[in-house]
């Protein structure tokens, strides 16, 4: 009787009966559903990675698992054909018997699965079932944590891990029966489901958050060890030097234009066949500078613009104060004054006091501007700031005249260059535009005008710049002949005053007339020793400074410009300075020699060391 209550050995049944001793049918059976069958002795049949394989343990979830199979609970399963039931078989344990329900019924169902759940919920306990009991039932399905059971035949049964609830609801639909009593009290249908547990939840929670803080920081060091990979560059070629001439032209897309110019002269691209494209584009970037400077032209009118705005409201603002001040001066007047009362008094006599304070503030910010702009008016005002002693004395003897008139002759020569450049460009585009008019049109006449105009113009500027190039080379010459000449009274004039500073220290007169003019020797000593020592070595951190200078000309045959010797010398002595670098230098003609080299806007002067030069001339 009881065994046909529990849905065993009925006659409508067609399940073959297996012997309790033999588990291989039982856990076949169990693995046909997915859930790892357990023995009495709670050893597994199956291991678990046969039985979820898919279960990650780092994750704390089951990802995902097949939502057909059965036990899982998240679709109902199709009812099984009647042909092929699901086996379930009798669980004997040492103080309880489990008997499977009727494999007619439909199975048991059970809520959505909580996400971290570990917890599951046990109903229709016997009233006689204790707590070892039910560890001893659940055992084989994992290791138990905790187990709170209920004096209403349920209980609660908290696992290790999440993959020990899916083995657990497998018992779901069971009937447990407490050794061999018949009785009600010690027999129920146990229903196994998901518990809402906080702390599994909770648990869950925690390590979501742990997996996202560590995702945070993987993001982190990848972005801060690998720094952004620049934008690529297209390769050189005709159609896209156009293009970049064009965006060369916008102000919107300079800045890239220039990146995109400036990595093409890195790797390269400039030859002979691609020089003439590259000095279009060149021409462009300066040609930008214009706009620059429209632009800046723009932003300073804005500016004075909102300062004589900003000044205007001033005053405006001045001139109300001034008007409340008027009222507030009115009202204290004794006829009006002694119709108001004590504390009307006190109010406007403070509110006057505070008008007067920021009338006198307004007013001293308004001085303030115009003693600004006064300041710079004197300053455009003022002229030029007078020259040192040293180029007063080289101007005095010829050189820096000669220096400025080599580097205007330098100038125009680059010039002139230039010009020539652009004629031959121009010549080409005229033979080039010449060939293409005569595959398409048959009179090029109109086309050809305008350029032979512009070469006869280019032509006149050649001509125009040949005559000035001629005249500075005469100047130039001139100025040679003056230095010569000028050298040779310096050293005329060194050699009286030597012989003059012996017969100062003799005790007699130091006056004497020289080139029919009458030369006071009553010069500073400093100005002696400026005198004496030019053209020599006056000290030995000169004759240091001098061997350092000619040994790092020396290494550097194409020259270095001023800057670049005095920071390496500056490691050395930090007390020296580009002045006494360069008098030092020009002190010495025949050992170091300025030269200009560069074009346009590299143009630079340039110091080399030319003393075995002068050595195998003398």
């Amino acid at each position: 009787m009881s065994s046909a209550a529990d849905g065993v050995g009925g006659p409508d049944q067609n399940l073959v009966p297996v012997p309790v001793g033999d588990h291989g049918a039982w856990a076949s059976g169990m693995t046909s559903v997915g859930v790892v069958p357990v023995g009495v002795g709670s050893q597994q049949l199956v291991p678990d990675s046969v039985c979820l394989q898919r279960f990650d343990s780092g994750l704390g979830l089951i990802s995902p698992i097949n939502p057909m199979m059965a036990a899982i609970g998240l679709v109902q399963p199709p009812p099984a054909p009647h042909d092929l039931p699901v086996l379930k078989e009798v669980i004997h344990c040492s103080s309880c018997t489990l008997f499977p329900q009727n494999p007619n019924l439909p199975p048991p169902s059970t809520r959505e699965r909580p996400p971290g759940c570990k917890t599951v919920f046990v109903g229709g306990l016997p009233e006689n079932a204790t707590e070892e009991i039910i560890r001893e039932v659940f055992a084989p399905c994992g290791e138990i944590s905790a187990v709170r059971k209920s004096k209403k035949n349920f209980c609660h049964i908290r696992f290790l891990e999440e993959f020990m609830v899916d083995k657990a609801l497998y018992l779901s639909g069971y009937r447990m029966r407490i050794g061999s009593s018949t009785e009600k009290k010690d027999s129920g249908r146990i229903h196994v489901d998901f518990a809402q547990a906080r702390d599994d939840l909770y648990e869950w929670e925690c390590q979501q958050r742990l997996l996202a803080r560590e995702e945070r920081h993987r993001r982190q060091f990848h972005h801060d060890c690998l720094p952004p990979s620049p934008p690529p560059i297209v390769h050189y070629s005709e159609h896209e030097a156009a293009l970049l001439a064009e965006r060369l032209k916008d102000d919107q897309k300079f800045s890239n234009a220039t990146a995109v110019l400036l990595t093409w002269i890195d790797r390269g691209e400039v030859n002979r066949r691609t020089a003439n494209h590259f000095y279009s584009m060149i021409q462009s970037a300066n040609s930008h500078i214009r706009r620059l400077m429209a632009e800046k032209a723009q932003h300073e009118e804005e500016m004075e613009r909102a300062k004589e705005t900003f000044k205007s409201a001033l005053m405006a603002i001045l001139t109300q104060f001034e008007q409340i001040t008027t009222v507030f001066s009115a009202t204290t007047r004794q006829k009006a004054w002694d119709h108001f009362s004590k504390a009307q008094r006190k109010n406007i006599d403070m509110w006057r006091k505070q008008c007067e304070e920021l009338r006198d503030a307004q007013s001293e910010e308004i001085m303030g501007i115009r003693r600004e702009e006064e300041m710079d008016m004197s300053e455009d005002e003022e002229g030029p700031p007078e020259l040192p002693n040293e180029r007063a004395w080289m101007q005095e003897n010829g050189v820096q005249e000669q220096a400025s008139l080599r580097e205007e002759n330098d100038s125009l020569r680059w010039q002139l260059d230039a010009y020539r450049n652009e004629a031959e460009l121009l010549r080409r585009e005229h033979i080039r535009g010449i060939r293409l008019d005569d595959e398409l049109s048959p009179g090029p006449e109109a086309q050809v005008q305008p350029l032979q105009q512009k070469m006869l113009s280019m032509q006149q500027e050649l001509l125009i710049l040949q005559e000035k190039l001629s005249s500075k080379e005469a100047e130039l010459e001139q100025a040679r002949e003056e230095q010569h000449f000028l050298e040779k009274e310096v050293l005329t004039l060194r050699e009286k005053l030597l012989s003059g500073a012996v017969e100062g220290s003799n005790g007699e007169a130091p006056e004497k007339v020289m080139n029919g003019c009458g030369l006071s020797l009553y010069l500073s000593r400093d100005r002696r020793n400026d005198v004496i020592t030019r053209g020599g070595v006056a000290s030995e951190k000169e004759a240091l400074l001098l061997g350092v200078i000619s040994t790092f000309l020396h290494v550097h045959p194409f020259g270095a410009n001023l800057e670049y010797l005095w920071s390496y010398v500056q490691s050395l002595d930090s007390k020296v300075s580009t002045a006494d670098l360069e008098r030092l230098m020009r002190r010495l003609p025949r050992m170091f020699r300025q030269e200009l080299s560069g074009v346009g806007a590299t143009l630079e002067k340039r110091w080399k060391f030319c003393g075995f030069d002068s050595l195998s001339s003398a």
